[in-house]
């Protein structure tokens, strides 16, 4: 994991996860009521990948400030049931082993078509590494499929009985097809909504309506083997480029607020 977990192709597979994450309808009505995520796809993303290199790859302060983050967005996402829809909750634990679910289902999807399968060993401590991002994220250990096997079990069962709502439908339709988002974030939505079509499960993919035929699937395929021929061969500085921005990012973050709750207590 500390070898993959950083890999800046890990990105040609955030549409799949979020997608699958919206096609629970209860996690797609609560993005919708609660986030400006069509609004502000990029920062969402930025997110998403702090926390999760954060977790990996991060120091206790680190784990600590997304952890923080993390709790505080979650506060408000929550609804009880009434009479047009069930309700939902962002720590229902359920739903936090989805997320997660689908954040390492997408990445061993991912790797996997640049790097061929992994061994046992290498699948199996990028297995753990990924229940350490569920428990960061308040999933219950027990919760968590105990191996590889059981997690196939319950991968196939969700996907298998999945069908995105009204709500999840808009939000990705809004994220696929931006209308109002700076210009060069519309340039590369044409290719990231063909890489999202590609790797999505077929039943999912039709939910949101994202077309597809023989034709695109021999051109994903190419498009994969192409990939899997020139990404490896990049500079590792290169390949783990984002992570290291992110987690610079953070780095400051964290000494801008600790500059800021310095004054503060002086002033206090």
């Amino acid at each position: 994991m500390a070898d993959f977990g950083g890999e800046g192709i890990m990105l040609a597979g955030a549409g799949r996860a979020l997608l699958l994450q919206l096609a629970n309808p209860a996690v797609g009505r609560g993005v919708e009521e609660h986030s400006n995520f069509e609004g502000r796809p990029v920062n969402r993303l930025k997110g998403t990948l702090t926390y999760v290199y954060a977790i990996v790859y991060g120091t206790d302060e680190q784990v600590k400030e997304v952890r923080r983050r993390v709790n505080r967005a979650h506060v408000p996402v929550r609804r009880p049931d009434n009479a047009d829809s069930p309700g939902y909750s962002a720590y229902d634990p359920e739903l936090q082993l989805w997320v997660v679910a689908t954040l390492y289902d997408t990445a061993r999807t991912v790797i996997e078509k640049i790097y061929g399968p992994l061994d046992a060993g290498t699948a199996d401590v990028m297995y753990r590494d990924y229940a350490r991002l569920g428990t960061a994220l308040q999933v219950p250990e027990g919760m968590w499929p105990e191996d590889r096997a059981a997690f196939g079990r319950y991968w196939d069962q969700q996907v298998a009985t999945l069908q995105a709502g009204p709500a999840g439908i808009r939000v990705a339709h809004g994220l696929l097809y931006p209308k109002h988002t700076a210009l060069w974030y519309r340039a590369i939505i044409p290719p990231a909504r063909f890489l999202t079509a590609g790797f999505l499960p077929a039943r999912i993919r039709q939910d949101f309506g994202l077309p597809w035929n023989d034709r695109r699937e021999r051109r994903f395929n190419s498009t994969m083997r192409m990939l899997s021929l020139t990404y490896p061969r990049l500079p590792r500085g290169i390949r783990h480029g984002l992570k290291d921005y992110l987690l610079g990012e953070l780095d400051k973050d964290i000494r801008r607020n600790s500059r800021s709750a310095k004054r503060q207590g002086v002033s206090a």
